[in-house]
Formats: structure tokens, sequence, C-alpha cells
């Protein structure tokens, strides 16, 4: 059971437990970067411009590209 818990959604994407954990890490750290961007670019508008639309928009396209897969 208490595996199971670590398991069962990875498996429904086709992926071992580190495999999920690698791809949410990352997503983790991108989305984190671009928030540090966006809010950076709150207190100094001309720094960071897209960066943070850029970066989400990357990562959406990546995830929309694995979803396919």
């Amino acid at each position: 059971m208490f595996q199971q818990a670590f398991t069962a959604h990875p498996r429904t994407v086709g992926e071992t437990y580190l495999q999920h954990q690698r791809t949410a890490f990352y997503y983790g750290g991108v989305l984190f970067l671009a928030g540090v961007a966006a809010i950076i670019h709150g207190l100094v508008p001309c720094v960071f411009e897209r960066t943070a639309s850029s970066m989400v928009a990357r990562l959406q396209a990546r995830m929309a590209a694995r979803v396919q897969r």
C-alpha cells in the first residue's frame, strides 16, 4: 500500500518513480526560476521583460510534446 502511493501515478504516465521525480524536479526548477525572474521584473521593469513568459511557454511546449509520446 505504502509503495503504491509512490508508484501508481508515475506508472500511469509510463515512468518509474525516479524518472517521474526527475521530471517533476525539472519542471519545478524552471517554474521557480521563472517566478524569480517575474518578481525581479516587477521590481525593476526594464529587466527580464520576457524571461518568465518565455520560460513558461517553452515548458508548456515540452510538457505537451511529452504527453503526445
